[in-house]
C-alpha cells in the first residue's frame, strides 16, 4: 500500500515511479467495491462469520467476537475478500442497505440508525410564492404515573392530524389498559390499549384540524399508572403561508 490515501475513503494513491502499481490500484478498487452502494448482511451479528462469501459486508456491533472482528472498532464496515477481513471506518453520512432488516441505515458519526428515523419533516409541496405543505412526525417517550399523563408530544396549532400511534416501550404497571387522546376526548386515538412490552396501536383518524397547541394525553384504565413508558408519535400535516413581500 502506498503511504498516501484519499481523506474520506482511504483509497491508496499510486506513488510516482511506484513498482507493481496494479497492487495499489486493485486495493482501491476492492475498497470501492465495498463502499459504493453497500449492501450489509446484518448489523446485529456479534460472532465473526466462519464462511463468508467474497465481498460480503457486515456492520460490526458494539460487542463482537472473533480475531478480526474483536480487534476492529465498533460500527466498522467489515468486508471479506480472498480469505481476509478489512475493517472500513465509516464517516458521518455513510449509508448502507441492511439486508436482514429490509431498510437503509445511515451512520451519524457515532451510531448506525434507520434512515427513515432521520426524516421527521418533509416538504411535500411548495408554491412559487413560498407557501408549502409539510408532512411531519412529532414523537416522545412518556413515563407513566397517576391517573393520566399529559405528554410533551404536542399537536401544533393550525395543523391537520392524520393519526397518533403508540408503542409500550416499558411494560405498564398499575393500569390494565390505557387510552390515547386529547383533553376532553381521552380515547380519540385509541382505547383499551395494551400494557405489555411492545404492544402498539396506530390511531388513524379522519383528518382533524387543530387551531391551538394540543398535547396528547394518556389515560389509565382499571387503576392508575404506577410505572411504564409509552412512545407516542403524531403524524400530521403542517402549512406555511406565502412569503412576505
Amino acid at each position: 500500500m502506498s503511504d498516501a490515501a484519499t481523506p474520506r475513503l482511504s483509497l491508496p494513491y499510486v506513488a510516482a515511479g511506484q513498482a507493481q502499481k496494479h497492487v495499489t490500484v486493485n486495493e482501491g478498487l476492492a475498497r470501492l467495491d465495498g463502499l459504493v452502494q453497500p449492501c450489509v448482511v446484518s448489523r446485529t451479528v456479534t460472532s465473526q462469520p466462519s464462511a463468508p462469501a467474497d465481498g460480503a459486508l457486515w456492520i460490526r456491533p458494539a460487542a463482537a467476537t472473533g480475531a478480526d472482528w474483536a480487534a476492529a472498532p465498533a460500527h466498522s464496515l467489515m468486508r471479506f475478500e480472498a480469505g481476509a477481513w478489512e475493517a472500513i471506518a465509516p464517516a458521518a453520512g455513510f449509508t448502507a442497505w441492511i439486508a436482514d432488516e429490509g431498510q437503509a441505515a445511515v451512520f451519524t458519526g457515532s451510531a448506525w440508525v434507520a434512515l427513515s428515523s432521520t426524516f421527521t419533516s418533509l416538504t411535500a409541496a411548495r408554491s412559487p410564492f413560498g407557501a408549502d405543505v409539510r408532512v411531519e412526525i412529532r414523537e416522545v417517550e412518556a413515563a407513566l404515573s397517576g391517573a393520566s399523563v399529559t405528554t410533551t408530544a404536542v399537536i401544533p396549532a393550525r395543523s391537520i392530524v392524520l393519526g397518533v400511534s403508540t408503542r409500550t416501550s416499558a411494560a405498564v404497571t398499575g393500569a390494565i389498559s390505557y387510552s390515547c387522546g386529547v383533553a376532553g376526548e381521552p380515547g380519540k386515538f385509541g382505547a383499551s390499549l395494551g400494557v405489555g412490552l411492545n404492544a402498539s396501536n396506530i390511531g388513524v383518524v379522519g383528518p382533524t384540524a387543530y387551531y391551538a397547541d394540543t398535547p396528547v394525553v394518556l389515560t389509565a384504565a382499571g387503576g392508575s399508572f404506577v410505572g411504564g413508558k409509552v412512545r407516542v408519535s403524531i403524524q400530521l400535516l403542517r402549512f406555511e403561508a406565502p412569503a412576505a413581500v
